[in-house]
């Protein structure tokens, strides 16, 4: 049997009754590959926050919510004139100078890396600034986490025996960093050294400080319950330019993360041809979820999160799961009841929502969820990529071509039908416990 017929018969399994009782018709492959190639163009450039790309991509978004006649968040009931974009500024830190001697030798720059907020730094050994070591034989990753953690600012002698490790964590914070405020909190400089713990030392730091723009891109359909939101989401940003592989050096993002923004925009699509809902729609295509979930926090600030009912945050999911046809999992399926609801609007379907079967990827904290299940929000991630066997992840082989068009479509149906109880308003997830979200 050819693909195209083992799609139209498992997806009119998967539909069954429901397809009679609505109508998903507009949810088609045709839009749903037009919005994600657009996406994953070349000409947008990888969608870097701060890059010419990412605007492009935001003016794309913006004008399909126009389109589909969504309002912008918080407008007065027109959208004539009112900006679809929640505009904030961060500020881009970038280390400009780093200079470390512990006794009397001075320390190569390639044994050495900063995480701070601070514009500055310069410690002598009167500051007695605590000394911490992560010796030979411990876990670096969770000793590094231990330090970095400290609330007094530190220096972290590390041992030789780590250097791979050392070396792919400074590649990381040598790039600098995105804060939204700086001068605050401590400060931790890094050192590669076999040296015990120095009698003097010398700290010199500098990061160049730019204040910046980012946007997330918001629209919306208002319920009969205008107080009571629910919330749609994927991230539009992704890395930008990275290692060049076959002359090719745009990291194109189509699964991570067009797929989710691309559902998000079909599932508003399809919503505001619906009858008004009970509960208010919340679109969101959150910025700068790939250097520290920038746009889901400063969106989280701007809404109660009590009034959120839910949030259906969608990421990767362009290829099929390890559950084969028709199936997707959810992160934190655990920490509230929220994907039983979903399975539970599946059942007559061939569709099935499964627990996040990657619980050793921490994947419920590595996306734009997590900022408000930590305020009680039942907010998951719905994915179907196989994290732990996918190699074109943050690579310049995340492209279009490589996701499977007839899986993504009946993806997206799937999540507009098992929605559907939470938006009518006859659902209603338990909160989730926020001492038990880290």
């Amino acid at each position: 049997m050819t693909r195209q017929k083992l799609f139209v018969t498992a997806f009119t399994l998967l539909l069954g009754t429901s397809l009679s009782a609505q109508d998903l018709s507009v949810i088609n492959q045709q839009e749903a590959t037009r919005m994600l190639q657009t996406l994953s163009h070349d000409n947008m450039q990888g969608r870097a926050a701060f890059s010419a790309g990412i605007e492009k991509a935001a003016d794309f978004i913006s004008s399909e919510f126009q389109a589909a006649g969504l309002l912008p968040l918080n407008s007065n009931g027109s959208s004539q004139g009112a900006s679809y974009r929640q505009t904030f500024h961060v500020h881009r830190l970038t280390p400009s100078q780093t200079e470390v001697t512990l006794g009397k030798k001075k320390i190569a720059p390639e044994h050495l890396f900063v995480n701070t907020a601070h514009e500055g730094i310069n410690w002598k050994h009167k500051n007695k600034i605590n000394i911490i070591s992560i010796p030979a034989g411990e876990n670096f990753r969770a000793a590094f986490g231990k330090a970095n953690a400290e609330e007094r600012d530190a220096i972290v002698l590390v041992h030789p025996s780590h250097a791979e490790a050392f070396a792919n964590y400074r590649g990381y914070f040598a790039r600098g960093g995105v804060k939204k405020e700086i001068g605050k909190g401590s400060s931790k400089v890094f050192v590669l050294t076999d040296q015990p713990s120095p009698k003097k030392y010398e700290v010199k730091f500098a990061n160049k400080v730019e204040k910046l723009p980012l946007s997330n891109v918001i629209g919306m359909i208002e319920g009969k319950r205008k107080d009571e939101f629910v919330v749609f989401s994927g991230h539009y940003d992704h890395i930008g330019f990275h290692h060049t592989i076959d002359g090719d050096s745009i990291a194109n993002g189509a699964d991570d993360d067009a797929s989710g923004t691309t559902a998000m925009m079909m599932l508003a699509r399809y919503y505001k041809q619906q009858p008004q809902p009970e509960r208010t729609l919340i679109f969101a295509a959150f910025t700068a979820e790939e250097i520290g979930g920038h746009g889901s926090r400063y969106f989280s600030e701007q809404l109660n999160p009590d009034q959120i009912v839910a949030m259906f945050n969608i990421e990767m999911v362009g290829k099929p799961s390890k559950f084969g046809p028709n199936s997707a999992y959810l992160t934190g399926y655990e920490k509230s009841d929220l994907g039983k609801m979903m399975q539970k609007r599946l059942e007559g379907t061939t569709y099935n929502i499964h627990p996040d079967p990657y619980p050793e990827q921490n994947l419920f904290y590595r996306s734009d969820n997590a900022t408000l299940a930590r305020l009680g929000v039942p907010a998951h991630t719905i994915s179907s990529v196989q994290i732990d066997q996918d190699k074109t992840y943050h690579t310049v082989k995340d492209e279009f071509e490589l996701l499977d068009m007839p899986h993504f479509t009946s993806m997206i149906r799937a999540i507009a039908l098992a929605a559907q109880g939470v938006v009518s308003g006859e659902d209603t997830p338990l909160r989730v416990d926020k001492a038990l979200v880290r």
